[in-house]
């Protein structure tokens, strides 16, 4: 029955059963994802899992190459190999997200505009609380420091566009956001690439002035009008930075 489509009843009714596998696969993720099993520890040997879970050698072995494909675990091979727990990351469901939005022809100026919504959500969920700015305003400062250096200025972009959607404190929202962040920044290093570091600098600097402009608003506590300039700038910045308004993520990602 493993892995098998079954008929249920009479009705077009079809439950999958899952390969011996991926239930087990699924019995260490959950140990990962909860914490019972941390970045770094070593899972116990094939042998001793192998007699946990009642199964055979090939069957762990795809439970290994399961957890593997996901980037939660790597498998170190030689004497002193075996498998070792990763940090669920970002980046892999990124990769994941760019893969399927490529596959979906999606245009890089789509991507823009999704990051300038949840930027502009996330300012009109702001509690309003003065310390929550603290973050953005070192990382506004970092980018003052960093505005001679075209690849630290983008890196710190990153983290201060992260830093807006994080004023909403919803998580989902961050994650989201971090995702696209992702696709955008492997977009960034093809512009810097193709059009020079010395190229950046005006832009830089607009960006400085924008972000400086953002945090001045929303100490004021000027919500509405931190709206209206923040989607002003990232709308200018999609426009610089999205030359051709039918250029799709597989140019940008494959």
């Amino acid at each position: 029955m493993k892995g098998q489509l079954v008929a249920v009843g009479t009705g077009s009714s079809v439950v999958r059963v899952p390969k011996a596998g991926e239930l087990v696969a699924a019995q260490l993720r959950k140990q990962i994802v909860t914490g019972v099993l941390k970045p770094g520890d070593p899972l116990p040997g094939e042998t001793a899992l192998m007699e946990r879970y009642g199964v055979s050698r090939p069957t762990m072995r795809e439970a290994f190459r399961i957890l593997e494909s996901e980037s939660i675990i790597v498998v170190l091979r030689g004497a002193h190999g075996g498998a070792r727990v990763l940090a669920p990351d970002e980046s892999v469901a990124a990769r994941h997200m760019g893969l399927l939005l490529q596959y979906q022809g999606v245009p890089l100026a789509d991507v823009y505009h999704a990051r300038t919504e949840l930027e502009v959500a996330a300012l009109r969920a702001w509690s309003g609380a003065e310390t929550s700015l603290d973050a953005l305003a070192a990382l506004i400062d970092g980018a003052a420091a960093a505005i001679d250096d075209a690849v630290e200025f983008a890196a710190i972009d990153t983290r201060i566009h992260e830093a807006v959607v994080g004023l909403a404190g919803v998580q989902t929202m961050s994650v989201l956001a971090g995702m696209l962040l992702q696709i955008m920044a492997a977009h960034n290093a093809q512009f810097i690439s193709k059009h020079g570091v010395e190229h950046e600098r005006d832009a830089d600097e607009l960006a400085l002035r924008a972000y400086r402009r953002l945090l001045k608003l929303l100490v004021a506590g000027d919500v509405d009008g931190a709206v209206t300039h923040w989607r002003r700038h990232l709308r200018k910045v999609e426009s610089y930075m999205v030359e051709d308004p039918d250029l799709t993520l597989v140019e940008v990602l494959s």
